[in-house]
Formats: structure tokens, sequence, C-alpha cells
């Protein structure tokens, strides 16, 4: 991506960028493709905003930033996802393993989309 591309979109460098329709829109979507998802919400940090990681039945997973905590909780209950505070409870142990084992098999970088 180069600068000119970074201007039309209307990012400033140094800058958080909050939730797009499009991150809620591929949560809902990967989400809806796959069994057994939960959802941890991560905190907002100095350089990320606040981001909620889907984890399927088998250890796959995805982030996208949401607009805050409750929209995550939010976004759960209108999904039926379970969601939590992953300062509270941590990752599931599935999701290191799916990771793991992607990266045994020599795949790096984002999964492709099913």
């Amino acid at each position: 991506m180069g600068l000119l591309d970074r201007l039309r979109r209307g990012d400033r460098p140094g800058t958080v960028r909050s939730a797009r329709s499009d991150d809620v829109y591929h949560l809902e979507e990967w989400a809806s493709s796959r069994r057994g998802v939960e959802g941890f919400v991560e905190p907002e940090t100095s350089t990320t905003s606040t981001t909620l990681v889907l984890v399927a039945g088998d250890g796959e997973w995805t982030r996208r930033r949401v607009d805050s905590p409750r929209a995550a909780f939010t976004f759960g209950s209108k999904t039926g996802i379970p969601v939590y505070d992953v300062a509270a409870v941590g990752y599931p142990p599935r999701m290191r393993e799916w990771t793991a084992k992607r990266k045994a098999a020599g795949e790096t970088g984002p999964p492709t989309s099913r």
C-alpha cells in the first residue's frame, strides 16, 4: 500500500483506527460459516483499538477491531456467540494448537478464507 492509498483512506499515521462496517461484516460471515465459535475481547492498547478474536471449535481464529468491549459483547448477544474477556479467561488451548499446526506445516501469514 502506497502513501497515496493511505491518504485516500483517511487514516493518519500514529492514530488508532477504529472498527469499520467491513470489520463487523467479516466477523459475522466468519462466525456463520464455522461451528463452535466463541469470542474473546482484547483490550485497547496504545497502538490498537479494542479487538474481538473469534475462535472456532477446531481452533481456527480471526481477529478484527470493534468499537468497544461493550460492542463486542453486543455482537455476541446478537449472534448467539459466547464472548469472554481475554484478560480474565485467557485464550483457549485449541487456538494455540491450531496456530502451531499451521506453523509446523510451513504456513505463514493470514489463513486463506474457506
